[in-house]
């Protein structure tokens, strides 16, 4: 069995409510070499919230998830038993991957509502120059996840957007990988798939409201089900399903857009949900296709290629992006089998004219 393929289950504890960073400090009891790992905006966000001060060493990462730092900073927390990530997505994917070799035990404190970064056991990583490196899989998932809503209810707006934006993608990656495999499927992967059906259901009904509360820094039921989606049940999704459950066509886009500049800014999720688009349009999916351009406009989403802010002429930027995303290292052929560099120029020119 390839590691890739290995279940491992969401994480060890899911703590998610209002001043849930009051459990932080009896989750680390058992520990004796807790360092955490963050950014300046994270921390402070942190710290806000903190009911006590927690008297540990406190590393910042360099912003880019990349292997370089992840081994940077290991160097530097040598004897750590525990490491705590403390931000959003790649705060807590550098978090794992410096947990991973250190071989020890990461507890995450989301502080935006961006990915499931914090919930699973992969990491996207990138070049120092934050351009897309490859996904990384790891030993273990975390031990802990403390999801402080009230933290969260503070965070920018445009992070939930993003990961509202990423999980959405789950069931629709999920189901186009699965369409093609013949017979009977697996129960862990039907689990991973059922996950992935509910984060569709949750997020098409509730994420105008969810985002509405979030506006006005309101915390409840509405808010809490919509984090626990993006956080929690997406994880659910890759953690059964494993590698059925994960990247197809949306995160492929996303991964040839990165090295465009421009879109260094834009979210994780604004991107793989872009690229979703794409994934559908290239699959025939029209009526789905038009159904999320209608509710990526109501909701305030980007669904079309002058909202990504792109300099270059849309022709060769698309050959670019296109050949980027059929290219044998990527995962655009799990949804569309023997997917060619043409078949996404014209899905990317479908899209633009859906968007209309």
């Amino acid at each position: 069995m390839r590691f890739e393929q290995v279940v491992r289950s969401t994480p060890g504890q899911y703590i998610s409510e209002k001043g849930a960073l009051a459990a932080l400090k009896d989750t680390l009891v058992e520990f004796k070499h807790p360092y955490i790992i963050t950014g300046d905006k994270s921390y402070a966000a942190f710290l806000k919230h903190l009911p006590e001060p927690l008297d540990l060493p406190v590393l910042r990462y360099d912003r880019t998830a990349s292997y370089e730092d992840m081994e940077r900073l290991a160097n530097l927390a040598q004897d750590a038993d525990v490491i705590i990530a403390v931000g959003g997505g790649k705060v807590c994917d550098t978090g794992k991957g410096v947990a991973d070799k250190l071989n020890c035990a990461v507890v995450t404190v989301p502080t935006v509502i961006g990915t499931c970064a914090s919930t699973t056991p992969v990491a996207a990583v990138y070049y120092p120059d934050h351009s897309f490196r490859e996904v990384a899989y790891f030993k273990r998932t975390p031990y802990a996840s403390i999801v402080d809503l009230n933290l969260l209810v503070e965070s920018p707006e445009k992070y939930f957007v993003g990961g509202i934006c990423d999980t959405l993608a789950k069931w629709y990656e999920a189901e186009s990988i699965i369409r093609h495999l013949e017979g009977n499927l697996e129960a862990n992967v039907e689990m991973g798939l059922a996950a992935a059906e509910v984060t569709k259901k949750i997020l098409l009904r509730d994420t105008k409201s969810a985002l509405a509360f979030h506006a006005k820094q309101e915390v409840n039921d509405v808010f809490k089900r919509v984090v626990d989606t993006v956080y929690n049940v997406a994880a659910a999704v890759g953690c059964f399903a494993c590698e059925y459950g994960r990247m197809a066509g949306a995160h492929a886009i996303h991964n040839a857009l990165s090295p465009f500049k421009e879109t260094h800014e834009i979210e994780h999720g604004v991107k793989v949900s872009y690229g979703l688009l794409v994934q559908l349009a290239a699959m025939k999916e029209v009526e789905e296709t038009k159904h999320l351009i209608d509710f990526y406009k109501e909701a305030g989403f980007i669904y079309s290629w002058e909202q990504l802010g792109i300099e270059e002429a849309k022709e060769s930027a698309f050959a670019k992006i296109a050949d980027y995303a059929a290219s044998d290292k990527e995962s655009f052929k799990l949804a569309v089998p023997g997917v060619q560099a043409k078949q996404i120029v014209e899905a990317l020119y479908l899209v633009e004219e859906l968007g209309k």
